[in-house]
């Protein structure tokens, strides 16, 4: 049992640690300016033009096929499903941020839903008011006070931050359910894990357009999207120079 807690135990110190340090690094000498929560700007330019590239070319075609192929029934179980595989990730968070009733919550919603809800591929658990209590590393790190660090643009992930990436890693290496050895369940999870993002691709399809394809500096408003809708998701704690410019993705961008 102590062996398998060792990575576990092991990638969290190393998170911590690259949290701060990385953050401390990217400390600007003048923080009054705006920029200075983006000083890798040019080489997060060319990641964001890559990716807006793979979204036209990969992501947006073939999501739109998803749901065109798939009947809304079909994509519900499966989205299901891969919110289902999430829950473990954040109930080790809840415990890392002491949130013991979100803990709590997530564990029941997943027992039921892993059960009555066959292996989560349906949602008994909302039925009885068990709502789940998202969470992952990167907010864990925020509870812990880890600065956020510069913003980054990640391949294929997109918009992120200095500590999002380190948790990111760390989710991934955590995750209780991607120790498991058989080969046909990791298939299944990967597989309805793409899939849920397609749908959801497709679902915040008109935002995600607006965004990338019809504003004037596409990079800026996916920063800004990104770091605004981070802050709210973190309860409005979380500090950054772009807090006091508003973005609402609904909005005509060209109106006067």
């Amino acid at each position: 049992m102590f062996k398998n807690l060792y990575p576990v135990l092991l990638a969290t110190v190393l998170s911590v640690g690259a949290a701060f340090g990385l953050s401390g690094c990217a400390a600007p000498s003048n923080p009054t300016v705006a920029s200075s929560d983006d000083p890798y700007e040019a080489q997060n330019r060319k990641v964001h033009a890559f990716n807006r590239q793979l979204d036209k070319e990969i992501v947006r075609p073939v999501s739109k096929t998803y749901v065109a192929v798939v009947p809304p029934e079909g994509q519900i179980v499966v989205s299901n499903f891969a919110d289902n595989l999430a829950l473990p990730s954040s109930i080790v968070n809840n415990l890392l941020q002491g949130n013991i009733q979100g803990a709590g919550q997530n564990t029941l919603r997943f027992v039921v839903n892993s059960t009555l809800g066959l292996a989560g591929m349906f949602d008994p658990s909302s039925d009885f008011g068990l709502i789940e209590d998202s969470s992952d590393f990167g907010e864990t790190l925020h509870v812990w006070n880890a600065p956020q660090g510069a913003y980054l643009e990640l391949p294929v992930l997109g918009p992120s931050s200095q500590r999002a990436a380190v948790g990111t890693v760390v989710d991934f290496i955590t995750n209780p359910l991607g120790n498991i050895s058989n080969s046909h369940y990791r298939k299944y999870s990967r597989t309805a894990q793409v899939a849920a993002a397609l749908g959801k691709r497709s679902q915040y399809g008109s935002t995600i357009d607006a965004v990338l394809y019809d504003s004037a500096d596409s990079y800026s408003q996916s920063r800004l999207f990104y770091l605004q809708n981070r802050n709210f998701t973190l309860g409005g704690t979380d500090e950054t120079e772009y807090d006091d410019a508003y973005f609402d993705p609904y909005e005509d961008i060209y109106a006067e």
